[in-house]
């Protein structure tokens, strides 16, 4: 909120605060006041004196024959006035102009006069009712008499925002008569009191206390002569006290207001405030509307030809200020009368408001304005946390409106040129290439140099798209002149008329047209003014000359020098502020008189006023972010403006002092230098700016300050500072994430990144690239954004301290002074930039189903499960086009034509052609034979760009279609009994190629659908699973749902390899030399050789699940496998299959991967999100390296210093990773396969239970005296193990078996005894997870979900209440009181292990990914420490079960160690998590961190409340007959908590 003191007489001389255009601008500036004020309007302070009367500045002609009539009699009056004022004959109707004195004219004397001449007149004229009595009180009443009546008696609602002092001095009346010299009253040039002046001061004070004594506050002063000297105590008291009801009063009518404004607050006020800026815009503009009748009726034809069929948007275009926003607003205004009464029509004037001036902004505001107009869902705020998500709801809306039937619908965009994401742009990604029926958009841009038109031109190649907007003709432009006067009530004599016109021949441009009606108006019939420029140009350097001449070039050079240099504008009071740090202009200023303060010095704000008057339609205001900037209007004016005034060093000084006024430098009393004309030495004064903190509350950020300061420090050169003030700062990195979003922080970076040379800068900026999936999954919060950057920075604090050091020491600094409960990062631990990841995106759709690059345009082609094509721009990370038209899910993509066109299949049995580049739908081809939807979809395409020609398999149906005319070339129909399950077009062969489900090859002439001939597959009975072609050798490889690789060809089979398991998929390289196939969970290579392929290596690659899909690199140095477990893993192929990388997919089977040079796509059908990655990073070694294990079977020693895993490709091998270095430090032999791993610490010993049962123990000091502990029976697995928290017992869990040992300290090893216990579970379930207490007591889940705790020494089990799914992991706490077990279903139960009776269930649900995968005790055992599948970590608090705090972590974790503060955890991307939990304030706030959380719920049960709440109800009804008198008292609240 902006609090603006307006006092237009502060800071110059007397004659100036007097004059009559003074009065008219204060009279102007409270009509302001009261319109835009939230709070106090007006303040009045009313003394003893009145003022003198003024003279009018225009006199009507009717009214000044009345005057002169009067007059008559005294000639010398009548020529006084007639000297004075000039008949203009050029005002409607005529008046006399009041003439301002000439250069040196003495004019105070004779003013007087000339008012008391007029009075009298005027008093006579009023006498005998000639005139008014309004009419006289332009001549008897005072400016303070005029401003009260404007700023309080003018309107009944006025009061309640004004506020009027009133002083009186007790027994003045006995002094004023006594020294004439006495300046307190009003007095005569004689020194006499002005008798008529004080009764209609008492008049006036009357008259404010009859009808609003509510808005007096009087003060009585006793008299004194020095009454008025600031050193006077009762003088000090009054201003005093003055001081202290202002400020009450003010609050007051704020708050009131306010209370007000919440009251009537509507939920979408916003949107409503945005739709009525630009309809207010509008009717502004079309008021002067005139000609191109023509052109309307043309494009309402257009219009309605298009209605009914897909079409091209319209573009408007003409040169600057030829009238195409005028064109527009007319256009919207007729829009019912053009295609219906019933249209909706979307006006935006792009740039005249906040939300209009980004795209982000922009779509926002028409997808909610067309979603209430046709009642559809508003967009969730999960589409609204991204743009590219809000771009493609906007895509998809606009064809559910088509698809519906709804009314037509037309968005009308003017001024592309205008809209910041445009400029320079290569793509406008947003912008919808092709509009399907009943909508439409109409897009205007400039023509010419500005740029905006030619991008257009690029993405809209179709020539009829494209409107000019030509010159109107001479009658039109005179017509246009004519309605102008005529809104102003002003004419033009013939002799001007004869002026403007030589000046303008045949001149058509409206814009011109308005410069020169801003000059023609101003010209008095009496008066010859120059000749008016011929161009536009010419006109706006006149214009700025004029303002020059009356103003002084240096202030309007600055002026507008300040405005123009401002990113988005500035606001008055900003203007005023700023203007009041520039020492030339305030040197300028008081060149001839001295400030009236020795303690502040200011900007006099009548002298912007009167420039604001002046520069009128010049200037537009624009509503953004709460305030009303000021900017210019006119592109020319802009251009002019910078090559008249920021040229060279001042375009820079102009950025310094905003940038100072932004950091708020020069606020809050601190004092800034200058020296004055007049005074001779420098005086150290306050400016009184705004102060200008990144915050104005907890909630309320300095919006203006975020937006202009990092723009105006680089354009003045201030690089370090930016780096320190800006891009180095945590305070202003969250404060910009948490009032804007990440898209603003990065458009920050993006700003200033290419101007510094600055690698630190690049590191910061792709980290916070790396926060938005953990912003969009759980919203943008303080100690997300600070654990995103610090878990990710701090790996470089000490390799670059300027700035990313410093960011990691603000961060630590913010988290010690956290209230909240918080996870604290102890050091890196999230993927740091520089690594392979290069975005994570996502969409509005569902899954995805099919992907491809267009290389050459670095597009990246995705298909999706509700038949949206979505083409995303690599470079900039933005969807360029949303392709609608399936109705089903996208089986096959396929990119061709160098990237520039694509062809989807869909279930709906179409295909669909694409243009990449303008994003237009070629044609549509129906591929089936009946729209009956539950046949057999299209699994198959193959394009023939030689030939032209598609290929189209489904189950027993071939179609080719030409790619020119969409007609059917051929179609071959298979047997349905049989149906073909591989195709393929050989074409070096000319050769189609099917394999049926029997292992029937069947060859097909592909240029005319003859059969060639048929054969068997040789001695393979399975069935085909999947097939590649590889066109160089013209065959087809065939993988069998037993294992059999086989390779077909038009002259027989031979099988290539037999595989262990069924093929899944057979993937080739680019090049056809390398050949891959997928069974299990290996990935087998081949080398292309003579005779086909062979074998390249020796061991398969190997996943720890399901491999899915597979793709090979550019070079055929890389190989990128993808498995069901999400991950993603590089290979490299010149190391014969060394695994180079293991990557986090998007947390669901990846299904889809794609290469383009060193980018890698990989999708799921799973999840609407996809990660793109550059592999050429793979190669490059990281600090710190990641360890590389996929297991998930990690072991933390020393405190995390070492981590042990099996190694990667030889799981009879444990690494053992030392994290300081990086690297691998040794490697254990256990002979088999490493099943489960457990550290002893206190012992230092490595438990390591084995795929053939036996549990091998090496000392982690030493690789000497490995202890085996043997199975119960030959060749069991081991399922699990656990250690006791005192490390003194060893449970060792078999599918029914458990074994529970001793450990005991021993020289120079401890002795490891037994197994002391040994017992059976019951079949056919099996242990799933197992504790162990040093008691002897073992508590162990089932893969069912049931849970035991079972008592060795006795014998027993005791069954606790079963979960819902399989425990997934039991912890005992490290008092071994407490047990902690959770379950696939997200379910979290604390137990009481001496009662046997759940405490608590505690359940936190993601939609996103349910369940818990580990858990742990902190030391204390007050929290639980969680895991989720979800890759978050959860805080939990043991005394009553509240959910502390959730971090998402981006990789799941499987082991989570307590440490003395916190916890260690090692993640599936290979760094280990150190993190401190600090709960300063938990009970106070624990709702903090949970505000943002997004498609999550958690909830709390407690039995033990349960059960008190049950026992009293049942109390409750046994004493209800003894109660029925008593009053009933409403239960507690429930103890279940829901977030959602």
């Amino acid at each position: 909120m902006d609090a603006k003191v307006v006092d237009l007489r502060w800071g110059i001389r007397d004659t100036e605060a007097t004059d009559h255009l003074t009065t008219e601008l204060c009279l102007e500036e409270v009509d302001r006041c009261c319109k835009e004020s939230i709070g106090p309007a007006f303040v009045a302070l009313i003394g003893d004196q009145y003022g003198p009367c003024l003279v009018p500045s225009q006199i009507d002609e009717k009214e000044w024959e009345v005057l002169r009539a009067r007059l008559t009699a005294r000639p010398s009056d009548l020529e006084l006035v007639a000297r004075h004022f000039r008949r203009d004959e050029n005002a409607v109707p005529p008046a006399y102009v009041l003439q301002a004195p000439g250069t040196g004219e003495a004019c105070e004397p004779e003013e007087a006069t000339l008012s008391s001449v007029l009075c009298s007149g005027a008093q006579e004229a009023r006498r005998l009712g000639l005139i008014t009595q309004r009419q006289w009180h332009r001549y008897h009443r005072s400016a303070i008499e005029w401003e009260i009546e404007r700023g309080l008696l003018s309107s009944e609602d006025r009061d309640q925002r004004a506020t009027v002092f009133l002083r009186e001095i007790q027994d003045l009346h006995k002094h004023i008569l006594e020294d004439c010299a006495l300046r307190m009253v009003d007095r005569l040039a004689d020194g006499c009191l002005d008798t008529d002046a004080q009764s209609l001061l008492s008049n006036l004070k009357a008259h404010i206390t009859d009808v609003h004594p509510g808005v007096l506050k009087a003060h009585r002063l006793p008299w004194s002569r020095d009454l008025v000297n600031p050193k006077n105590q009762t003088h000090a008291r009054y201003l005093k006290e003055l001081g202290e009801q202002f400020v009450a009063r003010a609050n007051h009518q704020i708050l009131e207001h306010l209370r007000e404004l919440d009251m009537a607050r509507q939920e979408m006020a916003w949107l409503y405030q945005e739709i009525r800026h630009h309809l207010w815009q509008s009717s502004e503009v079309t008021q002067t509307f005139c000609g191109r009748q023509k052109l309307l009726a043309r494009l309402g034809q257009q219009l309605r030809q298009d209605d009914s069929k897909p079409h091209t948007p319209l573009v408007l275009f003409g040169v600057p200020g030829i009238g195409k926003t005028a064109l527009m607003c007319k256009l919207a205004e007729q829009m019912p009368r053009l295609l219906g009464h019933k249209t909706v029509t979307v006006l935006r004037l792009l740039g005249t408001s906040q939300m209009s001036s980004d795209a982000r902004g922009l779509l926002k505001s028409i997808c909610f304005q067309v979603c209430l107009a046709y009642g559809l869902p508003l967009p969730p705020a999960q589409v609204l946390d991204a743009h590219t998500r809000v771009v493609q709801f906007f895509h998809v809306l606009l064809h559910t409106i088509s698809c519906r039937n709804f009314e037509s619908l037309v968005l009308l965009l003017d001024a592309m040129d205008d809209l910041d994401s445009v400029r320079h742009a290569r793509r406008v990604p947003w912008l919808p290439l092709n509009c399907p029926p009943r909508v439409h958009l109409i897009l205007s841009a400039c023509s010419g140099a500005w740029g905006v038109l030619d991008t257009l031109q690029r993405v809209l190649p179709d020539p009829e798209a494209y409107w000019e907007v030509k010159p109107l003709s001479g009658n039109q432009g005179q017509e246009m002149i004519q309605l102008l006067l005529a809104v102003a009530k002003r004419t033009l004599s013939p002799v001007h008329t004869d002026l403007l016109w030589a000046s303008l021949p045949e001149c058509g441009n409206p814009g011109r047209l308005r410069l020169a009606f801003e000059e023609a108006r101003k010209w008095a019939s009496f008066t010859m003014p120059a000749p008016l420029a011929s161009t536009s140009e010419e006109a706006t350097h006149q214009l700025c000359a004029r303002l020059e001449q009356t103003h002084g070039r240096l202030l309007v050079a600055h002026v507008l020098g300040y405005i123009v240099s401002s990113r988005h504008g500035l606001s008055e009071a900003e203007l005023k502020d700023v203007l009041s740090l520039d020492d030339e202009v305030l040197q300028a200023v008081y060149r001839d008189w001295t400030p009236p303060s020795k303690e502040l010095l200011r900007f006099p704000p009548l002298l912007w006023v009167r420039l604001r008057r002046d520069l009128g339609y010049c200037l537009a205001r624009r509503p953004v972010d709460g305030s009303t900037l000021l900017a210019i209007a006119h592109r020319q004016l802009v251009q002019v403006v910078r090559e008249r005034y920021l040229s060279g060093s001042e375009r820079a000084e102009r950025h310094g002092v905003l940038a100072d006024f932004f950091l708020g430098t020069w606020s809050q009393g601190t004092k800034k230098l200058i020296t004055l004309p007049l005074v001779g030495k420098p005086l150290n004064l306050d400016r009184k700016v705004a102060p200008q903190p990144l915050w104005f509350s907890d909630t309320v950020a300095n919006l203006r300050k975020l937006k202009e300061l990092p723009y105006h420090l680089l354009h003045s050169g201030r690089l370090e500072e930016l780096k320190q003030e800006v891009l180095g700062s945590m305070s202003w990195i969250s404060c910009r994430g948490i009032s804007g979003s990440i898209e603003d922080l990065l458009d920050d970076f993006d700003l200033c990144a290419p101007h510094l040379d600055s690698p630190e800068v690049g590191l910061v900026r792709e980290a916070l690239q790396l926060c938005r999936p953990a912003v969009e999954l759980r919203g943008m919060e303080r100690s997300l954004l600070y654990t995103e950057l610090l878990a990710r920075l701090h790996f470089f604090a000490t390799s670059h301290p300027a700035l990313v050091g410093q960011l990691c020491q603000q961060a630590q600094s913010w988290f010690r002074l956290c209230p909240h409960p918080v996870l604290v990062p102890l050091g890196g631990f999230l993927q740091p930039p520089g690594g392979p990841l290069r975005a994570t995106l996502s969409g509005c759709h569902k899954g995805i189903t099919a992907m491809a690059w267009g290389a050459e345009e670095k597009l990246l082609v995705i298909g999706t499960q509700d038949g949206i094509v979505a083409v995303w721009d690599m470079e900039e990370q933005h969807v360029i086009h949303m392709l609608t038209g399936h109705t089903g899910e996208v089986r096959c993509l396929k990119v061709f034509a160098k990237g520039t066109l694509a062809i989807s299949a869909s279930k709906d049995h179409t295909l669909r052609l694409w243009n990449l580049l303008s994003g237009q739908e070629k044609f549509t081809i129906w591929d089936g034979s009946s729209k009956n939807l539950t046949g057999p979809q299209i699994w198959s395409l193959h394009v023939d760009e030689a030939h032209k020609v598609v290929y189209s398999a489904s189950g027993s149906k071939i179609n080719a279609w030409s790619l020119d005319t969409a007609e059917l070339v051929f179609r071959i129909l298979g047997d349905a009994s049989d149906p073909w399950m591989c195709m393929a077009v050989l074409d070096s062969q000319s050769t189609l190629l099917t394999v049926s489900r029997d292992g029937v090859v069947s060859l097909w002439n592909s240029a005319t659908g003859k059969l060639q001939g048929k054969q068997h597959v040789s001695s393979i009975k399975e069935t085909p699973a999947c097939a590649v072609s590889v066109q160089k050798q013209g065959k087809l490889v065939t993988g069998f749902s037993n294992g059999s690789i086989s390779l077909v060809s038009s002259e027989g089979d031979r099988l290539l390899e037999k595989l262990p398991d069924a093929v899944r998929f057979l993937v080739v390289s680019e090049d056809e030399s390398l050949l891959a196939a997928g069974f299990g969970r290996l990935v087998r290579i081949f080398l292309a050789d003579s005779r086909g392929f062979h074998r390249f290596m020796a061991a398969d690659l190997e996943h720890e699940d399901m491999v899915e899909t597979a793709v090979f690199g550019t070079e055929n140095n890389l190989i990128i496998t993808g498995s069901l477990d999400a991950l993603v893993q590089v290979w490299s192929l010149s190391e014969q299959g060394t695994l180079l990388d293991i990557l986090e997919g998007v947390g669901a089977p990846v299904s889809l991967l794609a290469c383009c040079g060193a980018l890698v796509a990989s999708a799921s059908w799973q999840s609407s999100s996809f990660k793109v990655w550059d592999l050429s990073n793979a190669h490059r070694p990281r600090a710190p390296a990641p360890f590389l294990d996929r297991t998930g079977l990690t072991a933390v020693s020393h405190h995390g210093s070492y981590v042990y895993f099996p190694k990667i490709g030889d799981k009879t091998k444990v690494t053992v990773w030392d994290l300081a270095e990086g690297e691998e430090q040794d490697s254990l032999d256990t002979s088999s396969e490493v099943r489960c791993l457990e550290v002893a610490e206190q012992h230092k010993l490595l438990f390591t239970g084995l795929m053939s049962g036996v549990v091998l123990v090496f000392p982690l000091n030493s690789r000497q005296d490995v202890i085996c502990i043997p199975p119960p029976e030959a060749r069991k697995a081991i399922s699990c193990m656990s250690l006791s928290k005192h490390e003194d017992r060893l449970a060792i869990a078999y599918d029914n078996i458990v074994l529970v040992l001793n450990i005991s300290p021993g020289d120079p090893c401890p002795l490891i005894d037994g197994p002391r216990y040994t017992f059976y579970t019951q079949p056919p379930e099996t242990i799933s997870n197992v504790a162990v207490l040093t008691d002897y007591h073992v508590i162990y889940s089932m893969t069912n979900g049931d849970l035991f705790l079972y008592e060795c020494a006795n014998s027993k089990a005791f069954p606790l209440e079963a979960h819902r799914s399989r425990v997934t992991c039991v912890e005992v706490s490290h008092k071994e009181q407490l047990l902690a077990s959770g379950s696939e279903d997200a379910l979290l139960c604390l137990w009481d292990l001496q009662a046997c009776k759940r405490k608590f269930e505690m359940n936190y649900t993601s939609s996103y990914c349910r369940g818990v995968q580990c858990a742990c005790f902190s030391k204390d055992d007050k929290y639980v420490y969680v895991g989720l599948k979800d890759r978050s970590i959860l805080v939990w608090s043991v005394l009553d079960g509240t959910l502390l705090t959730v971090q998402f972590v981006h990789a799941v974790v499987n082991r989570i160690i307590p440490t003395i503060s916190g916890f260690i955890a090692p993640t599936r991307h290979g760094y280990l998590i150190r993190e401190r939990f600090q709960c300063l304030l938990a009970r106070a706030s624990q709702q903090d961190p949970h505000k943002n959380f997004k498609k999550a719920v958690w909830m709390v049960k407690s039995r033990q409340r349960e059960a008190l709440a049950a026992a009293a109800g049942a109390s409750q009804d046994l004493e209800s007959e003894s109660a029925q008198g008593n009053e009933s008292k409403s239960n507690k609240c429930s103890q279940v908590c829901l977030i959602v």
